[in-house]
């Protein structure tokens, strides 16, 4: 069932939900969070769909803003909400109500997205492109226990890791660190299986990828080895090499889909490390919504420190120190140590 209301208003929005679900013969609300997608016109289609196949995992009301552009100047001080409500068949497993906003109210976006969230469910607040510096400082940020960006759809996606860097607020996330999660999670499997020192890590991939140097961040700062990161010609990451003293440990993937994983004395084995759609993304990201502290401590890292020596002597492995983390493990750091790392990325 879709609903189209034009210059109509937040409570006739709620009207027309309570509406759309009695006509459907689901009065009850079961959504579990609400969604809400700050997009322009152009990849709302996509950022919909993406949201659409996440709430088969996750049913909830999706709240799409689209800040429209006044042509003239009289168009600038007239005020208009044009909202497209669908539930049932239309809106997959939750509600989805698309919301235009002219004129003025292109500032007070939040005012109008306040009264359609839902009671006592958390919010996330996602931006497929064109994503604020300080997310959790922005007025539709700040209603979100999660705001998750993309710094791979920034011009500039090296820089916009130092301004993500500087402007963290515990809830922070960035879908270029969540494509990494299979990796993190092979490479920390592979490392479990062997008593080795690392000594140095090599992180291949797309230039300007970010998420190639989040993983290098990554391993920096867990393994305090250097990291050197090198281009290649992709898809996305390509390659992880490990020098150990037990020999190297590498994680090949040239096609986008199928990896190799080879250790030293070890025969090569086929893993499977496909690159994943939005719709997965967003999926896995919606599975947790408290802070992610290990995004945090790499994030701080900084860009910057790659491919500079440690401080310290000598790196450490599961066998010989710290473990990895997997995706499902971001315990608190020592708050000295946290301290540390975010007055050494304030100056990088």
């Amino acid at each position: 069932m879709k609903t189209d209301l034009t210059d109509t208003t937040a409570s006739k929005i709620n009207k027309a939900l309570v509406q759309g679900r009695r006509a459907s013969g689901t009065p009850a609300v079961g959504m579990v969070l609400t969604l809400v997608i700050v997009t322009d016109e152009e990849n709302a289609y996509d950022a919909l769909r993406a949201a659409s196949d996440a709430a088969h995992e996750h049913p909830s009301r999706t709240l799409v803003v689209i800040r429209r552009v006044s042509r003239s100047p009289r168009e600038r001080t007239r005020s208009r909400l044009d909202a497209e409500v669908r539930i049932g068949a239309d809106a997959g497993t939750g509600e989805t109500v698309v919301l235009r906003l002219y004129g003025e109210v292109v500032d007070h976006a939040q005012s109008v997205v306040l009264p359609l969230l839902l009671p006592d469910a958390p919010v996330v607040v996602w931006w497929p492109v064109n994503a604020p510096l300080d997310p959790a400082n922005d007025p539709l940020g700040a209603l979100a226990q999660r705001r998750v960006t993309d710094t791979y759809a920034c011009e500039e996606p090296v820089r916009e890791l130092v301004a993500r860097a500087e402007s963290y607020t515990p809830g922070d996330t960035d879908l270029s660190w969540t494509r990494i999660t299979p990796w993190r999670s092979m490479l920390a499997a592979a490392l479990d299986q062997v008593d080795c020192r690392v000594q140095s890590v090599e992180v291949e991939g797309e230039a300007f990828n970010p998420s190639c140097e989040l993983l290098a961040m990554w391993l920096a700062d867990r393994l305090d080895v250097p990291v050197e990161r090198s281009a290649s010609g992709g898809p996305g990451l390509t390659a992880v090499r490990m020098e150990t003293d037990c020999g190297p440990v590498v994680l090949d993937r040239a096609d986008g889909s199928l990896a190799t994983l080879s250790i030293q004395g070890q025969p090569a084995r086929a893993v499977a490390l496909k690159r994943r759609e939005t719709a997965e993304l967003m999926a896995e990201e919606l599975r947790r919504l408290d802070p992610d502290d290990t995004y945090a401590s790499a994030l701080r890292y900084g860009v910057n420190r790659l491919n500079a020596p440690p401080k310290g002597a000598g790196g450490r492995s599961p066998g010989a120190g710290a473990p990895l983390e997997t995706a499902a493990e971001a315990p608190a750091r020592d708050t000295a140590r946290e301290e540390e790392q975010v007055r050494k990325a304030a100056t990088t």
